[in-house]
């Protein structure tokens, strides 16, 4: 019995000099590994998916937390929100047009947030009281397919009152204005080009005879027209450059009466659960050089002093261009108003 205590005894040692020997030293972590290891921040977009993917990616890379985000029209966007409202699925939207960052501020579902990089950008292009921030400004434009035109014998449109020609019946495309910022924006153009509400529904009424089809997403209707499908399309310069800079046969034309634009903008979440990070992605999308090189990728012309611009961008300084009143347009009460009217006479049809 005293021979296998002995026995046990000398294993037990061993046993306890294998495990100290063997056990690895603790390694202490800084509190910035304890900070980015496993975070993460919850986002919508309006951003294009690739851009919106390798900027999110940039951010992971270069802060350790990962970005889950999700792309949608800034209509959807405003919709989701408000939907949750009383329990907020992400804490940041980045781009998307400005009406509707504006919108979605009037109907309390942002919150404000002082940037110490906010400075940076001009004070037209951004909220007086720190809702909103503009990052890009882009012109509404025409693009027309030179080799589905000339195959149709249709004439490159230089005009809204040319676009409302009989000759286009069929031949045009835009977005829903209900989903999407960009066919709001066209809404809201038209109210300053006609001169008012009543006329703009006129004007909408009379360009629907040409729609072929109204798309979800504003960029959508443009890359059709870069493969051929439609001839004619309304949207966004800088989406519209992209496609030809790819090597799509288009020409890309500003009405003549003058033209809106978009003040792509981000806004913080109320209520949103990943507050801390959204302000650091919030921080890092107006300061990081690579962001900023990241986006002139994309064609847009960016808002903050010294920002880079791409060659091939167009600027808005060189097109003509309705003095918009961003606060009017993006009033939740006028936009209501403007898109039940427009529902009303073309989108309850469609």
């Amino acid at each position: 019995m005293k021979k296998l205590a002995m026995i046990l005894l000398i294993a037990l040692i061993a046993l306890t000099g294998v495990y100290s020997q063997g056990a690895p030293e603790a390694v202490e972590e800084t509190p910035q590994q304890e900070t980015a290891a496993g975070e993460s921040v919850s986002a919508y977009t309006t951003l294009e998916e690739p851009l919106a993917a390798a900027l999110f990616s940039m951010f992971e890379e270069e802060t350790g937390i990962k970005v889950n985000f999700v792309r949608l029209s800034g209509g959807e966007a405003v919709a989701r929100l408000e939907a949750e409202a009383a329990n907020p699925q992400v804490s940041i939207w980045v781009g998307g047009v400005g009406l509707d960052h504006i919108t979605a501020k009037s109907k309390g579902l942002t919150t404000p947030y002082v940037s110490r990089f906010a400075s940076n950008t001009p004070a037209q292009y951004r909220d007086a009281e720190n809702y909103w921030i503009g990052l890009y400004v882009g012109p509404l434009t025409f693009v027309t397919n030179l080799d589905r035109a000339e195959e149709l014998g249709l004439e490159v449109p230089r005009s809204w009152a040319d676009l409302i020609k009989p000759e286009y019946k069929g031949y045009v495309r835009m977005a829903n204005p209900n989903s999407s910022g960009t066919a709001y924006n066209v809404l809201t153009t038209m109210r300053y080009v006609q001169g008012s509400e009543e006329a703009m529904i006129e004007y909408m009424k009379k360009l629907d005879k040409n729609i072929d089809q109204y798309t979800k997403s504003g960029s959508a209707p443009g890359k059709s027209v870069g493969i051929g499908e439609i001839p004619i399309a309304i949207g966004y310069a800088h989406d519209q450059v992209k496609i030809k800079d790819a090597g799509a046969n288009i020409e890309i034309t500003a009405p003549a009466e003058g033209t809106g634009f978009e003040l792509a903008s981000m806004s913080l979440v109320k209520g949103g659960k990943d507050a801390v990070n959204a302000k650091k992605l919030y921080d890092w999308i107006l300061s990081s050089p690579n962001a900023q090189k990241k986006f002139t990728e994309w064609y847009v012309v960016l808002v903050a002093k010294g920002a880079a611009k791409h060659p091939e961008a167009l600027s808005i300084d060189d097109i003509k261009t309705v003095d918009q009143d961003f606060t009017w347009d993006g009033d939740k009460v006028n936009k209501t108003r403007l898109l039940d009217a427009w529902t009303e006479a073309i989108g309850q049809y469609r």
